[in-house]
């Protein structure tokens, strides 16, 4: 397991690090989105998306980051490990993180998207509701997720 530091706050400088590594990890696990939308996600990434949340981000021994997270009102609006890093436990410091010191206790998973559904649930997240299109319109269904009661007092307790 490679050395990860404490969580850091990019900056605007680091947006373009970002977006690569939401496309890295989009590809190797949202393998049923078209690459037109990747793309369009993409641009909406880095013009919209990372400006309405508040970022985290875990960083290698070189200090390249490996793994963001963004929160919005109680909301884990993204959550992005780099391919190379995945299985090393950045995800789940990240999460617990934005759970902690964020107080996000609610997110919305691709319901394509087995591995992540997996990972919040094996974390303590239960499925709360379904829509049958993603935020822009694409039916590209979302399961929303929210952390269980016991889970939230445990970690608090």
């Amino acid at each position: 397991m490679r050395q990860h530091s404490v969580i850091h706050t990019p900056n605007t400088s680091d947006y373009a690090q970002l977006a690569q590594i939401w496309e890295a990890s989009v590809r190797a696990t949202h393998d049923f989105l078209p690459d037109s939308y990747i793309v369009l996600l993409k641009n909406l990434v880095l013009t919209r998306y990372l400006d309405a949340v508040m970022l985290i981000c875990t960083k290698d021994s070189r200090q390249r980051i490996s793994g963001f997270a963004g929160v919005a009102a109680g909301k884990v609006e993204m959550l992005f490990i780099d391919p190379q890093h995945r299985g090393q436990g950045l995800g789940r410091q990240l999460l617990w993180y934005a759970v902690e010191h964020m107080n996000a206790e609610v997110l919305d998973v691709n319901e394509q998207n087995p591995q992540a559904l997996g990972f919040y649930l094996k974390l303590g997240f239960e499925v709360i509701g379904r829509t049958e299109h993603d935020g822009l319109g694409q039916p590209y269904p979302l399961l929303h997720m929210r952390l269980r009661q016991v889970h939230q007092q445990e970690r608090r307790g």
